[in-house]
C-alpha cells in the first residue's frame, strides 16, 4: 500500500522540497505538492506536512497569515478527523496560530537567528510520530529558526506535560522555549509541532540520521512500511 501524503507551500516556504525529499526517500513515493491557495486537500491522504520557511515573508506574526490560507481550511477539518498533521518550524507556527496547537512561537530570548544541530530528549515514545525511538532517547536535530521561543501560560504547560504531549525537548536552552519544549502533540496524537527539522536529518550526506525515525515511525504505523 502506497503511502500517500501532501506537503504544502506557502509563499515564503523554503523547506517544502527538502520535506517532500525526505517522505520520498523514506515511503519511496513521492508526496503531492499542494498550493496554500488551494481550497480542497486530495482524497484520502493519509499524512500533512506543514514544512518551514517564512510564510508571508513573517509580516505580522510568524505563521499568522499561512493559518488563514483557504488550504488551512482543510487541514483543520482533516486533523479533527484524525489525519496525521505534521508542522516543521513555520509550520509549527502555523499550526499554533490556526489553533489545532496550543500556545505561540515568540522571538528567539536572544533575539539572533539560531542555526545548529541541536540534542532532543525524546520524551513521549507512544505517539504514531515518536514510536520508532527509545525512550529517553537523546537525538540530534538540525534548528534554523528566530521565531522558535515556545510560550504557554503555566496552566497549559502543566497540562501538556500531565499528559504527555511534550514530544520533544531541548537538552540546553537554546531560545527561551518554556519548559524547553521543542515539539508538542495535540490531544488526540496525531498532530505534532516542533521547532528542529527532522527532514535535515534523514542520511548520512545530512550528517545524522536521527530525524528519518521520525518519517519511519508515522509511515510504519500507517501502511505497515
Amino acid at each position: 500500500m502506497a503511502f500517500r501524503a501532501a506537503v504544502v507551500t506557502f509563499p515564503g516556504s523554503n523547506c517544502d522540497r527538502d520535506m517532500a525529499c525526505a517522505l520520498e526517500l523514506v515511503s519511496g513515493t513521492a508526496p503531492i505538492r499542494v498550493w496554500h491557495g488551494d481550497a480542497d486537500l486530495p482524497d484520502n491522504l493519509d499524512f500533512i506536512a506543514l514544512p518551514g520557511g517564512f510564510s508571508y515573508g513573517d509580516y505580522l506574526r510568524s505563521g499568522a497569515m499561512a493559518a488563514n490560507s483557504p488550504i488551512m481550511r482543510s487541514i483543520v477539518v482533516a486533523a479533527e478527523r484524525g489525519v496525521p498533521v505534521l508542522g516543521v518550524c513555520n509550520g509549527f507556527q502555523v499550526l499554533t496560530e490556526s489553533g489545532l496547537l496550543p500556545g505561540a512561537l515568540m522571538r528567539n530570548a536572544s533575539q539572533n537567528f539560531i542555526c545548529r544541530t541541536v540534542p532532543l530528549k525524546v520524551e513521549n515514545t507512544q505517539s504514531l510520530f515518536t514510536g520508532g525511538y527509545d525512550a529517553g532517547a537523546v537525538i540530534d536535530i538540525p534548528v534554523a529558526h528566530h521565531d522558535g521561543n515556545y510560550f504557554a501560560d503555566e496552566a497549559t504547560l502543566d497540562r501538556l506535560e500531565g499528559d504527555g504531549r511534550v514530544a520533544f525537548r531541548y537538552q540546553a536552552p537554546v531560545n527561551g522555549s518554556r519548559r524547553d519544549i521543542a515539539g508538542i502533540l495535540n490531544a488526540s496524537g496525531n498532530v505534532l509541532g516542533m521547532m528542529p527539522h527532522p527532514e535535515r536529518a534523514v542520511e548520512d550526506a545530512h550528517g545524522g540520521t536521527d530525524g528519518r525515525r521520525l518519517f519511519e515511525s508515522v509511515i510504519g504505523e500507517l501502511v505497515g512500511a
